[in-house]
């Protein structure tokens, strides 16, 4: 019922939307980052620790988008991005490990996300330049078949000291480019897709033990018309107001390549049914800011080939229009970017991209403000 309060403060903040301006990102500096331009690097995350340490987990040592020579590897920075760290390889499988997620937990525990891949082997090595052909084949002499496919999985890697010693990889029920989050009560949330099971279901898993173990929590319904194995890399944030919020890739006709939106209440154990936010654009990022707002950032696949940002001032509920991160992208082949607030405010942003004229792909990173 539309009560006289209701009414009055929907209008009054209505009114107060309208007359504010709209934000707006001004890019300070963009830049490549990394120290091995010989290898493609792909699908990074960047996140901040408590103690002001950057890090970005990457899938490097690549040949290119599809290959079998991938492998996770972990970049730091202690000066704010100024300048990185020599790479460090935390797994590297006889197969494909790709998008590399990455996350502290409130104890301070580092969390590593990655999934393994076979779909190197639809390329026809025949076709390939014979120096490169008889790479490929080496790389698969290393393991028969069905060797390969029990490596396949969705991956977590922990660490309790900084990341300077990591687990072995334990597998998790879901995998999502960007990986978990922590949220209130000392819990982790990970929204993702069950990637190699027949139904690719989408849901939400989580942890109570600081990430050594995870529990199946809820399925995140399908969009009456949509087909679930076409929703792909999720991502969570809690508001403000408590609510949960998944971003999911979507694939389906109806709004295609669009990002929908799921949302809780009860903290996980019941999804909405995704809705489209009116954002062309994926995998997006989600970001609780300092003063409470949401941030999604996310790759913008057709030109300007770039990443853009929008803000929530209303717990995601609603966004803003599009605020430019990049846009000299030579093509699709670019975006995965995430975020992280500074100590002063400013905000971070890294993704990947294949340059104009380039033979790999590089991480790039973005600083700069909001304004608005």
């Amino acid at each position: 019922m539309l009560t006289r309060r209701v009414f009055f403060t929907t209008v009054i903040t209505a009114g107060a939307r309208a007359g504010r301006a709209a934000p707006r990102a001004r890019v300070e500096a963009v830049e490549t980052i990394g120290h091995q331009p010989e290898y493609y690097a792909g699908w990074p995350t960047l996140a901040r620790r408590a103690t002001g340490e950057l890090l970005v987990a990457y899938s490097g040592g690549r040949e290119t988008h599809v290959c079998p020579f991938g492998r996770v590897e972990l970049i730091r920075s202690q000066d704010e991005g100024r300048s990185w760290s020599w790479p460090q390889v935390l797994m590297d499988s006889p197969i494909d490990d790709r998008d590399a997620g990455i996350c502290e937990t409130a104890a301070g525990t580092l969390l590593l996300t990655t999934f393994t891949s076979l779909a190197y082997e639809r390329t026809a090595v025949s076709k390939l330049a014979p120096e490169r052909a008889a790479r490929w084949e080496a790389v698969a002499r290393r393991t028969n078949p069905g060797q390969r496919r029990a490596l396949l999985g969705t991956w977590m890697l922990r660490s309790a000291d900084g990341g300077m010693t990591w687990s072995a990889p334990y597998r998790v029920p879901v995998n999502s480019p960007h990986g978990p989050v922590a949220v209130s009560g000392g819990r982790l949330i990970y929204a993702g897709k069950k990637l190699w099971d027949e139904a690719r279901t989408n849901g939400v898993c989580e942890s109570r033990d600081d990430g050594r173990t995870w529990q199946w929590l809820a399925e995140i319904p399908t969009r009456p018309g949509d087909r679930a194995a076409e929703y792909h890399e999720l991502h969570a944030v809690e508001a403000a107001d408590g609510r949960l919020i998944v971003h999911i890739r979507n694939h389906n006709r109806a709004n295609e390549r669009e990002t929908l939106q799921s949302e809780s209440s009860d903290g996980g154990r019941t999804w909405s049914v995704p809705r489209a936010i009116g954002v062309w654009g994926l995998p997006s990022h989600l970001l609780r800011l300092g003063s409470g707002a949401l941030l999604m950032t996310y790759g913008y696949r057709r030109p300007p080939f770039g990443n853009q940002a929008r803000i929530s001032e209303d717990h995601g509920r609603s966004w803003s229009e599009p605020m430019t991160i990049s846009d000299d992208g030579a093509g699709v082949d670019l975006g995965y970017p995430s975020t992280v607030e500074l100590e002063d405010g400013r905000l971070l942003t890294v993704w990947y991209e294949l340059p104009r004229g380039g033979r790999r792909a590089v991480l790039r990173m973005a600083r700069w403000r909001l304004d608005g």
